[in-house]
């Protein structure tokens, strides 16, 4: 069963960046080396959503010092940050050749992968990242992802139901599980998994579109109608706008409109 348009914009929205940890705080060596500073800056910058600023960091400290993996994988993320992903996927080669073990590096360039459509090396470099870093869950969820992205819901669940294994508490993963189950017509999973979602983070807007589908494939009409009409009241005009779209168009035809 091939994936649906919404299913595939609702996960990628969804997924989950790392940024490099060693360089997401000034070490001791940092005082001593003009680069990691300039790196920390650069740091700094993208944690505060300054991907711009970020990039002419990293760019400075990479001149510098031109063998510092942590400003390629950095700067790789704020490249896909600017939706410059082939160059972002550049950035991470050049930092596994140095690191042939960073899972950072293997998993940044497997979302870029992802957003550029390539879900087969999406997949391959999440399974590289997971080597390395075994009980990372953020790995799952986004390989889950990927999986879901090219239509392979079967995968997408068990990856999913490791990310909660690992991390049992994470709404986001409920959220995603619960489009897979939408994906293979369990909408009673679905609905299980949206409002599990909700439970967790009651601003979830996307988890009450997705409990409203869910409801609709259910047959329950009128509480499919108030969950569509509940996220057109929490629903984010610029990050939801498609979603709120949709959610108008079936409540016309749910309420024969």
């Amino acid at each position: 069963m091939g994936i649906k348009p919404l299913t595939l914009l609702l996960s990628l929205l969804l997924t989950l960046i790392q940024i490099s940890p060693s360089s997401a705080a000034p070490a001791a060596k940092a005082q001593k080396h003009p680069a990691q500073e300039i790196l920390s800056q650069g740091a700094d910058a993208l944690a505060q959503g300054n991907p711009k600023l970020a990039l002419e960091k990293f760019n400075e400290a990479l001149k510098l010092d031109p063998d510092l993996p942590e400003a390629y994988i950095n700067r790789g993320i704020a490249l896909m940050r600017l939706e410059q992903y082939v160059e972002a996927v550049e950035d991470f080669d050049k930092a596994v050749k140095l690191v042939p073990n960073s899972s950072e590096a293997f998993y940044n360039r497997a979302l870029a992968y992802s957003r550029s459509g390539l879900y087969d090396k999406a997949v391959a470099d999440y399974t590289r990242a997971q080597k390395y870093a075994p009980k990372d869950w953020q790995i799952y969820y986004n390989r889950g992802n990927a999986y879901l992205d090219q239509g392979k819901s079967a995968e997408a669940l068990k990856d999913y139901d490791q990310a909660l294994k690992l991390s049992p508490q994470a709404p986001e993963v409920y959220h995603n599980r619960g489009l897979a189950f939408l994906d293979q017509k369990k909408p009673d999973r679905a609905l299980a998994d949206s409002e599990k979602a909700l439970e967790l983070n009651p601003n979830f807007a996307r988890a009450t579109f997705s409990k409203a589908k869910a409801l609709e494939q259910l047959g329950r009409k009128p509480e499919a109608i108030a969950a569509y009409r509940r996220f057109l009241q929490t629903g984010d005009p610029g990050a939801d706008a498609v979603f709120l779209q949709q959610a108008l168009e079936r409540l016309k035809v749910l309420e024969g409109k």
